[in-house]
């Protein structure tokens, strides 16, 4: 049984603002992110199924991604939650996250990552994420370096 790892890529639009930070990205500003989510496991082996010889559909890979990130963070303004103006930004937009850690994009990934592996299903695990903030810039989050 060898272990194989597959990668979906995921594509949103965002905006952020980094409380007290010392240059530009203090302002609200807006990335097109790009989310690269690779999870590895053994492959179905002789299960009966169409599903046989998969570690895990694209599509079912596409539901948790999309569910769980995508819909709540695409299109939406993300700010500390003790960010000033912050309850009534939530009051007037509806598309608003708030977090309790700074939004940058290094809390991001490894917020993702958590979410992301409570919604895999069993023999499936996170291997890394890869997420782009601009065509030149993204973070990395590895699984082994979280154990």
């Amino acid at each position: 049984m060898s272990i194989i790892r597959i990668t979906k890529e995921f594509r949103y639009e965002g905006a952020h603002a980094l409380l007290g930070y010392d240059g530009k990205c203090r302002h609200i500003h807006g990335h097109s992110y790009i989310l690269y989510v690779t999870v590895s496991g053994a492959p179905a082996q002789n299960c009966g199924c169409a599903k046989d010889g998969m570690l895990m559909d694209f599509t079912d890979l596409k539901a948790v991604v999309n569910k769980n990130i995508i819909e709540c963070f695409d299109h939406a303004l993300v700010m500390r939650r003790d960010a000033p103006l912050a309850e009534e930004l939530c009051r007037e937009y509806r598309n608003v996250v708030m977090v309790d850690f700074q939004p940058t994009c290094e809390n991001l990934i490894g917020y993702f990552a958590e979410v992301i592996m409570k919604n895999l299903p069993s023999g499936v695990k996170l291997h890394h994420l890869k997420l782009y903030e601009t065509a030149t810039s993204y973070v990395e989050w590895y699984a082994e370096d979280n154990v």
